[in-house]
């Protein structure tokens, strides 16, 4: 018999293995992307039903309209879909993240540029999932992660009443993000990561539930005061608190003492804030301002006194005494501090800090004062400003702008000095942090 040669497997070289190993890490990372990709909102449509609103007379509408236009108002929404000096709720504002601007849509019913051609599905699918009409994923800072609570009887009434503006022809103006966070991939992915849709709300049965619902839904209050992480998503960890991008305004934290927690302050006095810009101890200023002007201080008495227990109701804890000695100003700029607190804020604030009541805020003993972001404090010095201008407080006193009076060293100065003047123990400011904020001012 002839003997047939032998067969023999072609050895595999280092090669063949590299490329079976990367086809392999291909085919993971596509599986992966895809996954991402379904649980970034792809896969989430079966969720967007809700309980739609039924059918209703001509009546009903027109209360559901009204419904409507109270709720865009407490949530604020023309502030952010606004230019300055535009056309109400025709988009265009540029918001500012650490990643680019986002800028904002145009939600009046025209039917090229605006919600013209959405429906009530449509429109709660984006404020539910963040899922735009056409199914693509909508950026955070249209804080669909807060307004994914809002039930679906108020996403319709919201709805409604942005159906009865005035169409706006205004085209949509491009975000200005870096790359990668303007790719859909990328923010699939964080969607992923950090964002999960809300079970439709309940009907609040206590007042604490309904501020619940006011300040975490439609209020989006967390979306300021809360800590992000270095992705942009709000953090469960810590006691909150945010430096505001762009704008370099500080929103405290709510529930830290040592910050701007509201649980210190009784629910009368939370209640007359929200609704007047001020109490006896506080006052708003910068952004926070504009959300009293332009939202909270028309809320009905119900609402804000609904928000108010909630806000009372939250962890509270006194902060604790710091075991390290905080060294004040020196001598030479305390006594300069002094004397410039003398000539330019001691009429209105008072030689001891005291304030005046119903006008001017005390310093003495102020969180806004000696908590260790300064950032407000400076912004306050420099560019001045009005408590907002509300029905409670229609003419509110206000302080002048020391921006082209007072230079880096005086402002620091003074501010160091109140930082440690009549019981407040805050460290000192120091000059690069006011001409840090000076910049920030310059257009």
């Amino acid at each position: 018999m002839e003997a047939r040669p032998e067969m023999r497997t072609p050895a595999r070289t280092p090669a063949h293995s590299a490329l079976r190993w990367l086809g392999m890490l291909a085919f993971v990372a596509l599986a992966v992307l895809a996954s991402l990709w379904f649980l970034g909102g792809a896969g989430m449509a079966d969720l967007s039903e809700g309980t739609a609103a039924p059918s209703v007379a001509s009546t009903d509408q027109a209360a559901r309209v009204a419904r409507g236009s109270y709720l865009a108002r407490i949530g604020n929404c023309a502030l952010c879909h606004t230019t300055r000096g535009g056309i109400p709720y025709a988009g265009g504002r540029a918001i500012d993240t650490p990643f680019g601007a986002v800028v904002s849509g145009n939600l009046t019913p025209d039917p090229v540029h605006g919600l013209g051609h959405w429906s009530a599905q449509d429109f709660w699918r984006a404020m539910h999932l963040g899922l735009s009409k056409d199914g693509h994923a909508l950026y955070p800072a249209f804080p669909y992660t807060s307004y994914t609570r809002i039930s679906r009887e108020d996403s319709d009434a919201l709805f409604a009443y942005l159906q009865t503006l005035t169409p706006a022809a205004v085209p949509k103006t491009a975000h200005t993000l870096r790359w990668p966070y303007n790719t859909q991939l990328a923010l699939r992915v964080w969607r992923a990561l950090y964002f999960q849709p809300a079970r439709e709300a309940e009907v609040a049965s206590t007042p604490v539930a309904r501020g619940e619902y006011l300040v975490n839904g439609l209020g989006h209050c967390m979306e300021c005061h809360g800590t992000r992480n270095a992705l942009g998503a709000l953090s469960s960890r810590g006691k909150g608190g945010y430096l505001l991008p762009g704008s370099q305004w500080y929103a405290p934290s709510l529930t830290d003492a040592a910050q701007a927690s509201v649980a210190a302050w009784s629910p009368e006095a939370i209640q007359h804030f929200l609704q007047t810009g001020s109490n006896a101890t506080a006052q708003a200023g910068g952004p926070m301002a504009e959300v009293v002007l332009h939202g909270t201080q028309y809320l009905t008495d119900t609402d804000v006194q609904a928000m108010a227990a909630y806000l009372h109701a939250l962890p509270h804890a006194d902060a604790a005494p710091s075991r390290d000695k905080v060294n004040g100003p020196s001598p030479a700029v305390a006594s300069k501090g002094a004397k410039l607190y003398e000539t330019h804020c001691a009429d209105c604030h008072g030689l001891q800090g005291e304030g005046r009541a119903g006008a001017y805020p005390s310093l003495a003993g102020n969180r806004a004062v000696t908590m260790a972001q300064t950032q407000n404090l400076i912004h306050a010095v420099l560019g001045g400003g009005f408590a907002p201008a509300t029905a409670g407080n229609p003419q509110p006193y206000g302080m002048p702008p020391f921006m082209l009076l007072l230079s880096d060293s005086e402002v620091a100065a003074v501010l160091s000095h109140i930082r440690s003047a009549w019981g407040n123990q805050a460290a000192p400011v120091s000059e690069f942090d006011i001409n840090q904020l000076r910049r920030s001012q310059v257009p």
